[in-house]
């Protein structure tokens, strides 16, 4: 039996009366009416033939936090690509702030996953920040006369994180927990507006997962900042999230976490049983294995 826990949401929450299983959901919240700063309308993404999800509609406006679940393969990290701009839909449109997403855009930063990096790397921590200035330009660099400035933002971003005390450090010789506040200060550098973060707390301790978590949840808090935070285990965050996106097989749901993790929801979505149960304040969701896999559960005897 496979088993996943993840923290329960209010016990007087109501449940959701489950959409049916080709019935996509919208989400339509825009700020009271302002411009949405993340805005997917009829979206549609296919690789060949597999279609990972179709006539998605998804509005955010500044300052909310989604986190986007699902199993392997179920587009989670393709829905971050498109509003990179690193990838094309098939259908439908993707904007950011009124604009069409593109490559290389200063209006979002992004918080890749934590992965090891070489020892013997002699790139410094406020090196790889300053990246997130001037890592896509190409030629001399930055003008003298604008130095200082950049330093001033970078020096300023690290010290949002807390990495001051690191940051001339090489980055091969810092702790994963270390190298991905870095990564936040890279992304946050140049005050975006989204930042999407494809599984920031993967590999990381119980203490690193929460302290990364927080700087997120600061960031958006004090800057209005739309967060997009695909994830695994939404224990972290669960705190901190305004609605769920939970995509299956080329289908989904959108709604407050209350709402979504419920067993009639997540059944529709994997067109198996799956149990919600709430156990000592936590949630444990007992299903299949693509439900198992989707929240990073160990089988269980």
């Amino acid at each position: 039996m496979n088993r996943v826990e993840v923290a329960a949401p209010p016990a007087t929450a109501p449940a959701l009366a489950a959409q049916p299983a080709a019935a996509p959901a919208l989400a339509t919240a825009t700020g009271g009416g302002k411009q949405p700063v993340v805005e997917l309308r009829g979206a549609r993404l296919a690789l060949g033939s597999r279609v990972l999800w179709e006539g998605l509609d998804l509005t955010m406006p500044a300052g909310e936090f989604i986190a986007v679940l699902g199993p392997n393969g179920s587009g989670k990290t393709s829905l971050l690509r498109v509003l990179l701009g690193l990838q094309q839909l098939t259908a439908g449109t993707a904007r950011i702030s009124g604009h069409p997403v593109r490559r290389g855009s200063a209006r979002v930063g992004y918080v890749p996953q934590q992965k090891t990096m070489d020892p013997q790397l002699t790139l410094r921590g406020r090196d790889l920040v300053r990246l997130g200035l001037d890592g896509h330009r190409w030629g001399i660099g930055v003008p003298p006369w604008r130095r200082a400035a950049r330093e001033e933002l970078v020096a300023t971003a690290i010290a949002a994180v807390g990495a001051t005390g690191y940051a001339h450090r090489p980055i091969g010789r810092l702790s994963g927990g270390e190298q991905q506040r870095l990564r936040i200060a890279q992304a946050v550098v140049g005050n975006p507006e989204v930042l999407l973060c494809d599984e920031p707390l993967l590999s990381l301790d119980l203490a690193h997962q929460r302290a990364v978590a927080e700087l997120i949840d600061a960031r958006r808090r004090r800057h209005g900042t739309t967060v997009l935070f695909v994830t695994h285990d939404i224990n972290p965050v669960l705190p901190m999230v305004d609605r769920v996106l939970y995509l299956v097989e080329g289908r989904f749901r959108v709604g407050p976490p209350e709402e979504v993790m419920t067993s009639q929801v997540l059944s529709q979505l994997y067109r198996t049983h799956i149990d919600v149960l709430n156990v000592h304040g936590r949630i444990v969701v007992i299903g299949g294995q693509d439900a198992a896999d989707a929240h990073h559960v160990e089988d269980q005897p």
